[in-house]
C-alpha cells in the first residue's frame, strides 16, 4: 500500500529545508559576529573621515 502516490512536492520540501538550514547559520554567524562586524563599519567609517578631512 503506497501512502504517498506522488511525489512532486518532496524536491520543494527539501529545497525549502536547506533554505532555512541555510538561514539559521546566517543569523548564528552574524548574531556571533555582530559586535566585529559594527566595529569593523565604525573603523572604516573613521577612516573615510580622515581620508575626507571631515575629522569629527
Amino acid at each position: 500500500m503506497r501512502f504517498f502516490r506522488s511525489e512532486d512536492g518532496q524536491g520543494l520540501v527539501e529545497y525549502a529545508l536547506v533554505l532555512v538550514l541555510v538561514a539559521v547559520v546566517v543569523i548564528a554567524i552574524l548574531a556571533l559576529l555582530g559586535p566585529y562586524i559594527g566595529d569593523w563599519l565604525n573603523n572604516v567609517a573613521e577612516w573615510f573621515r580622515q581620508l575626507l578631512g571631515n575629522g569629527g
